[in-house]
């Protein structure tokens, strides 16, 4: 079974997060960039 999900990440490039999701055992069949926006600078 295929499920998508949506995930929000700091800091972060796409090879960065597949990497630890396939850390964790989880398959990653593809990651899509959908939306950027520029960091809060009052953080």
């Amino acid at each position: 079974m295929d499920s998508n999900y949506m995930v929000k990440v700091q800091d972060a490039k796409a090879v960065d997060v597949q990497k630890a999701l396939q850390a964790a055992g989880i398959k990653v069949t593809s990651i899509i960039e959908v939306y950027k926006e520029k960091a809060d600078e009052a953080s």
